[in-house]
């Protein structure tokens, strides 16, 4: 017995090495779409139910309920299996549904036995699904069963056995079946005729299961086998086995000339001439500020030009609270301009009467809070905005483009009123501020077709003493660092920068530039800032600010300065789109100041001008409120004087 238990083991062991080895084989053919076969199991039958009349000339003293038996099913099968994780079986075979119902004792005390030796012509059409990158398989389908034999054997104590055939059969029986199989590959991979040994288990419930016309017999089988099956492969073309191409890579490092910790700036912040309103209310938002009539009194527009604190991208929550004040700042200025008329115009996806309500809203703030002349005010409602976010036939991130479109914007004819950076209302802001690690003073990576060809990249920057400092890893085709990080305590430094990138097919990529970084002696640098806003999606619209572009900003650059221009966009649609798109307007910009500074005679202004797109690292604000997302379509323009 000892002996035989290791042979039993020897064979498991081997078994299950072939099919590891077969498994890890590389297929040499393709795996056939058709195969054929037989299967053998054992169908374990349970009875339920009542049976007592056994045929018309047979009822039996005491009834049957529970049974049980083992019978043989066998069948041949075809199999197609196209590519994918969908296809077909077909098994048409032999099935035994015989069993023995448990002993009863009928009323003379008498023990009596039940069997019977049921059978089927079968025939199984079924789904197959199959479990990505394994052997196991799920069928599930009908069964249509054609009455093959319906004998019985009927014992009872003190008389004699009848053997007989059961009467009121149905001679078709319509049910279904759910199961589960694996396949267990038994050719070699390079062999074009395919082997497979296949076990499987079946459930067939009782549904449609009864067999009878009469009485409530019905059978629940659970089916336990294994299949032989056979199919034809045909061989794999021969793959090119070269290489693949490295594929060609730019990598670029764009450093500042000098990298200041801090810079005192006097900003001009323009104003956008909208309030946007929560969707289901036309209530003006908490958010933005609100003063009582006493408040308003003492309201100077001048009292929010004072110094703001800033965070490192360079803006601050400070400047979105003087945008929170548009409200108060358009009151002053109409009670400072008593001759001015303005026009408010609400648009809501809701109607015209919903958008005249969030136009009212504003109304009422402004005349019953500045004692403003209702007559100076004018009101509409839009479905839409004149310039909407949501074009037609537009379907991606509308809940966002919609939120934007929600608003009261503000016009006016009057010329106090006008904003300095080309029509419209609300001229900018001027504010006191101070950036700390502003944005130009960062090191810009670039590396071409990043996205598309690496899984990811990173950086390593030795300096001339042998230090290594590592970022990454990268995904986007830009990244930048901070210049002060990468100094440290250091006033300057040379440094080799090595991109290590991994392609998508596995090659490794280096590419290997340097640059030179240099500390601000200073410990404030001071500059000026402007900015100018677009509508969505829009890179067009530098047009509307030429004029101020080329008189107020051109002229406040002095020759020998530097001018870093760089490009942002909100979140809203694709990355490589806003990315191409903030890089447009920065372009933009920098071509219509040198234009103005030629005809000036400055000739030695240095331009450093980048686009960011909608990286949420380096935008100038959060994109959680329709306001930011709308500041965040924007150019920012730092002048830099020369020291």
């Amino acid at each position: 017995m000892i002996h035989l238990h290791k042979k039993i083991q020897t064979v498991i062991i081997c078994s299950m090495i072939m099919i590891l080895a077969n498994n890890a084989l590389k297929a040499q053919v393709t795996q056939p779409n058709w195969w054929f076969g037989i299967s053998g199991a054992a169908n374990f039958n349970w009875y339920d139910g009542t049976t007592q009349r056994l045929n018309g000339s047979l009822i039996v003293p005491a009834a049957f309920h529970k049974g049980f038996g083992v019978r043989p099913y066998g069948s041949v099968l075809v199999e197609y299996r196209p590519a994918g994780m969908w296809g077909g079986a077909l098994n048409v075979g032999y099935d035994g549904r015989g069993g023995k119902f448990k002993e009863v004792v009928a009323p003379c005390n008498c023990p009596a036995d039940l069997t019977t030796n049921t059978s089927y012509v079968t025939v199984e059409p079924s789904l197959r699904l199959s479990v990505p990158k394994t052997n196991l398989y799920f069928f599930a389908g009908p069964r249509v069963a054609f009455s093959l034999t319906n004998d019985f054997t009927y014992t009872q104590l003190k008389q004699p056995t009848t053997n007989a055939q059961l009467s009121d059969m149905h001679k078709t029986i319509i049910s279904g079946q759910v199961g589960v199989g694996y396949e267990i590959p038994l050719s070699p991979a390079a062999s074009l005729t395919k082997v497979n040994l296949s076990p499987f288990v079946s459930y067939q419930p009782y549904f449609g299961e009864e067999p009878r016309d009469i009485e409530s017999w019905s059978i629940t089988t659970v089916r336990a086998g294994i299949a032989l099956k056979f199919g034809r492969g045909s061989k794999l073309p021969v793959k090119d086995i070269t290489a693949p191409p490295v594929p060609e890579i730019s990598f670029t490092v764009r450093a500042p000339k000098t990298v200041p910790l801090q810079r005192q700036v006097s900003e001009t912040l323009p104003l956008r001439s909208s309030i946007f309103f929560d969707d289901g209310s036309a209530e003006i938002p908490g958010r933005y500020i609100m003063l009582s009539n006493t408040q308003a009194g003492n309201f100077k527009e001048e009292q929010l030009q004072k110094q703001q604190s800033d965070n490192t991208t360079g803006r601050s929550s400070r400047q979105l609270n003087v945008y929170h004040n548009i409200l108060n700042i358009l009151g002053d200025r109409l009670r400072a301009n008593p001759g001015t008329t303005i026009s408010l115009s609400g648009a809501s996806g809701k109607g015209i009467a919903d958008g005249t309500a969030l136009a009212i809203s504003v109304k009422q703030y402004i005349v019953n809070t500045f004692a403003i002349d209702g007559s100076r005010i004018a009101t509409e409602g839009r479905i839409k905005p004149l310039i909407p976010s949501e074009q037609p036939g537009g379907s991606k991130e509308l809940v966002l483009l919609r939120a934007g479109d929600r608003r009261v914007d503000v016009t006016s004819t009057s010329p106090q009123l006008l904003m300095e950076v080309g029509g419209g209302l609300m001229k900018p802001v001027q504010i006191e501020a101070t950036q700390v690690d502003p944005l130009d003073s960062r090191v810009v990576l670039n590396v071409d077709k990043a996205k598309e060809l690496f899984k990811s990249w990173s950086v390593d920057l030795t300096d001339e003493r042998g230090v290594v400092q590592h970022y990454g890893p990268f995904t986007n085709n830009q990244e930048s660092i901070s210049g002060a990080a990468i100094l440290g305590t250091n006033p300057e430094g040379n440094y080799k920068v090595v991109m290590v990138g991994q392609t998508k097919n596995g090659l490794t990529i280096t590419k290997e530039n340097s640059v030179h970084l240099a500390g601000v002696n200073e410990a404030v640098e001071k500059g000026l800032r402007f900015s100018i806003l677009f509508d969505f999606d829009r890179a067009n619209s530098t047009a509307a600010y030429t004029k101020f572009l080329s008189n107020t900003v051109a002229s406040s650059i002095t020759d020998g300065a530097t001018v870093i221009i760089h490009g942002h966009t909100d979140i809203i649609g694709e990355e490589d789109h806003n990315l191409k798109l903030s890089q447009e307007r920065a372009r933009e910009v920098q071509s219509i100041l040198e234009r103005a500074l030629a005809k000036a005679g400055k000739n030695s202004v240095k331009f450093e001008t980048i686009g960011f797109g909608e990286d949420v690292s380096h935008s100038p604000f959060d994109n959680n409120l329709p306001e930011e997302r709308f500041y965040n379509r924007t150019v920012i323009i730092d002048i830099i004087p020369v020291k």
